[in-house]
Formats: structure tokens, C-alpha cells, sequence
């Protein structure tokens, strides 16, 4: 095991070696660089020697030594604008994690749910789905996780893994808070790096609403789409009995709810709509964007006391309760953008790309897609937004086409990853999900979400005006 993983070590500084030796003798050494840590973050996000957040540090040192682009263009991506938004977002799931009003709202949610198998999917696939627009991913699955396999043992179902009747209930929770987070720019931080290169594209502030009208169709569509697909496993019972009983119950355990609980909710719920009615007051405060919003709420959270006089939130629990490596795991895709596209690699990996007979039809849509899937699948979200996007854009600028519907095609593709027991899915894996089941019915459901998400993509770009604007 020591060896394997010294092998797994040293498996990313020698690829980097390989990949930069025989590429600098095609391109300049600093474009070399760049795609050789592209490679060399990757298969450490593969292998895990190291944590994620730590390989997303790598950009910094060996940005360091090649000296690819300015140092401070790298370390200004590990504290940017849409970190502090992060930060803020988190200091207020934080108040709700602490306050347990994230249970609440959860189990709120399924007390209503039938005691058919189809319904039990069908409601806890939406539940974690519309959670997931406005929470991170991550932090829906460990709220459901626990409550369905806990209703799951109370209904008589010791036996998690291999389980017929838990794995489709397991897969639409992992699977819905996956890719439910392209809804809204808060659900997933793949969605902030997109708005990045967005507004760098087009020269102007991206509004949230704006996301919500392009997106909101398309995730709806895909919801559906995967809920069939779910409900066509093969079950061995069509009732699960005592559902509806269970929730009701562990409703009425959590009492009525505390004043702490209340203003975790207002604080989320006044700093989401002001940033979605952005457009009504930008003319007079033209600084306070979205991530300002978010940050000054959450720094109320330092201020504002409980039922019990106790602050909402103290700077230890905060310190120990903000997802540090999910930051740098998000920085460090900005960061390795920032390198690609900076020293031209980008477009030369676009060339290689434009070999291919592509025309700008369904074609080339599909092959952007295939590409950003397959980034999403062996790394992250974040990180294939990083890298994917800024490579589209130099193919759709090659190709002489309009980047805009490609980008927006490829920003659902890298939500959309169903295969391998990494990011939400590790996590249904250690509540009792078999990996086995996840890749074999992953692997069919990501086949035919690629199919699925150029189709809508491309329709989209010829019959749908927003589609080809920001």
C-alpha cells in the first residue's frame, strides 16, 4: 500500500516531465508548461495521493518556476471576487447546519412524500435536485443521505449496500444534487467560474436572473429525463410502507422553530434576492455585487444572536466550518484558466480540436460536450469548467462561430457526471451505495446525457434567441 501510493506521488511530477518534453518541441515552452499541469492536476484529481484542494494548489509553485504568466494574476484567482462569495454563502449554510435548519426544510419537504417506490423517487430526485440550485451539492447530499437511509432502516431495510430497493433512492439523491447545480449560479462553484469567463467574453456584468431564464428550462428537462431513467431500474417492491409516518414524526422531534433558525433563513433569503433584483439597483450601487451581497450577510452572522443570546456564528466555528479545500479546489481551476488561455495553450489545443470535420452543427456541439463530460468525470465540476471553457471558446473563435451557445452547452455538460465515486457521489458511497452499481448504471445515464445535452444545446442555439445572446 506505502508503494502504491509513493507510485501514485510520483505518478504526476513524471507525466508532467513526458507531456512537457514532448510538447515543447511543437510549441513554446511556457504553452508546454501550462497543458503539462493540466495533466499533472488531473491524474493527481484521479489518483488522490493528495488531497484535492492541495493539487489545486500546484498552479502557485510551478507557475513559480516556469514563470508562465505574472505571479499576481495567479495568487489575485485564490482570494477573487467570486471566493468572497463563497465565503459568504458558506458563513450562512453554516447558521443552518448549526441551527439544524437545513433539516428542517429538508424533512418539511418530504412529508408529503406517497408510499410507492415511484413516488419515493420521484420526491427525494426533486428534493435534492431544487436543494441543490441553492445549495452546494456537497452539502445536500449530507443532508439527505442520513434521513434516507436512517427512513430506510426504520421502514426495515438494514441492509444498505447491494440493495435494490435503497440504490435507486441513494443514485437519485446523488445524481439530482450533481447536477441540479447549474440552476442558479450559487449551486455549484463550476457555475461561478463560467460567469467569470462570461463576463470577460461579453465585457459586461453577467445578472443572475439572466442565468436562472437560460438554464431553468434546461434543468427541468434533464430532471426528467434522469427520473425515467431511474425509474425504469428494476425494483422488488412497489410499496415502501411508513414513509409519509416517518417524516412526520422526526418533523414533530425538531419542535417549532427558534429564533436562530429564522434569521439563518432571512439572511439567506433577502441576500438571494438581492442578488437576483440586481438589475433594479445597479445604477445606484454599482459596486455592491452579487458576492458583496452575500459577504456582508454573511459577516451579519457574527453580529446577530440566537434565542439564547448566542451569537449565530463565532470565528472559531467558521474557521473550522467553511469549506477551505472546496475554495482552493475552486481557485486553483481559476488559476490553471488563467494559465491556459494567458500563454496561448488554449488555442492550441483548439487547433488540434479544429482538425476534426466540425462545421458548427450537432456535430461539433456533441464533440464540446463529449469534452467537457469527459473532464467532469475524472476531475470536478470546477475544474473542467476551468479548463473546458477557455478551449470552447478558442474552437467556436476558430471555427468563426458564436461562442455563446457552445459555452452554455458546455457549463450543463460539466454538471452533468454520473460515473465515478468521487465529489456528491463518495459520499452516497460511504452511506452504503455500491460503486459497482454507480459506474454500471452511470456509465448508461452519462451516454445518454451527452446525446441528450447537445440535442438540447443545439436546438436551443437555432430556435431559442437567449440561447445565442448574453
Amino acid at each position: 500500500m506505502k508503494k502504491i501510493r509513493s507510485l501514485n506521488t510520483l505518478s504526476g511530477p513524471l507525466l508532467f516531465a513526458v507531456v512537457f518534453f514532448v510538447l515543447s518541441q511543437f510549441i513554446t515552452i511556457k504553452q508546454a508548461a501550462a497543458i503539462a499541469t493540466i495533466f499533472w492536476m488531473g491524474l493527481w484529481w484521479v489518483l488522490r495521493p493528495v488531497n484535492i484542494a492541495v493539487t489545486a494548489l500546484l498552479p502557485i509553485p510551478i507557475n513559480a518556476f516556469f514563470g508562465m504568466v505574472p505571479m499576481d494574476g495567479i495568487i489575485s484567482k485564490y482570494f477573487s471576487e467570486i471566493v468572497v462569495l463563497l465565503v459568504g454563502s458558506d458563513l450562512i449554510s453554516l447558521v443552518w447546519e448549526k441551527t439544524k435548519l437545513d433539516k428542517r426544510l429538508a424533512i418539511k419537504s418530504l412529508c408529503g412524500i406517497g408510499t410507492s417506490m415511484r413516488e419515493q423517487i420521484c420526491v427525494w430526485m426533486i428534493a435534492s435536485t431544487l436543494l441543490s440550485i441553492f445549495l452546494p451539492n456537497v452539502v445536500v447530499v449530507m443532508i439527505l443521505l442520513p434521513v434516507a437511509v436512517n427512513m430506510l432502516r426504520f421502514l426495515g431495510q438494514e441492509k444498505i449496500t447491494d440493495n435494490p430497493i435503497a440504490t435507486p433512492i441513494l443514485l437519485a439523491i446523488v445524481w439530482g444534487a450533481g447536477f441540479g447545480g447549474f440552476g442558479s449560479p450559487l449551486g455549484s462553484s463550476s457555475n461561478l467560474v463560467a460567469i467569470s469567463y462570461l463576463e470577460k467574453l461579453t465585457g459586461h456584468e453577467f445578472m443572475y436572473v439572466d442565468w436562472v431564464i437560460r438554464f431553468l428550462p434546461l434543468l427541468f428537462f434533464i430532471m426528467f429525463f434522469i427520473l425515467a431513467f431511474l425509474l425504469r431500474m428494476p425494483v422488488p417492491i412497489k410499496e415502501l410502507e411508513g414513509g409519509k409516518e416517518y417524516f412526520r414524526k422526526v418533523y414533530a422531534d425538531l419542535g417549532p422553530m427558534k429564533k436562530g433558525e429564522r434569521l439563518g433563513l432571512w439572511l439567506f433569503i433577502l441576500a438571494t434576492v438581492l442578488a437576483f433584483v440586481r438589475p433594479l439597483y445597479v445604477e445606484y450601487l454599482p459596486l455592491m455585487k452579487p458576492a458583496y451581497v452575500f459577504f456582508t450577510f454573511g459577516m451579519l452572522t457574527f453580529v446577530l444572536r440566537n434565542e439564547t443570546g448566542q451569537l449565530l456564528l463565532t470565528w472559531n466555528e467558521a474557521e473550522k466550518g467553511i469549506m477551505w479545500g472546496m475554495i482552493f479546489l475552486f481557485s486553483g481551476g481559476l488559476a490553471i484558466g488563467k494559465m491556459i488561455t494567458d500563454t496561448g495553450a488554449a488555442t492550441e489545443i483548439a487547433k488540434v480540436i479544429t482538425m476534426l470535420p466540425l462545421s458548427g452543427g450537432f456535430e461539433t456541439m456533441f464533440s464540446l460536450t463529449l469534452f467537457a463530460t469527459f473532464l467532469t468525470e475524472i476531475s470536478s465540476n470546477t475544474a473542467a469548467a476551468s479548463i473546458s471553457i477557455p478551449v470552447v471558446q478558442s474552437i467556436t473563435q476558430q471555427l468563426q462561430l458564436n461562442p455563446i451557445p457552445y459555452i452554455l452547452t458546455t457549463i450543463v455538460a460539466v454538471n452533468c457526471a454520473f460515473i465515478l465515486p468521487v465529489s456528491t457521489r463518495a459520499v452516497g458511497v460511504t452511506y452504503g451505495l455500491n460503486p459497482d452499481d454507480l459506474v454500471k448504471n452511470g456509465v448508461k445515464l452519462s451516454v445518454c446525457c451527452m446525446l441528450l445535452v447537445s440535442a438540447l444545446g443545439f436546438a436551443c442555439m437555432k430556435l431559442w434567441p437567449l440561447y445565442q445572446h448574453l
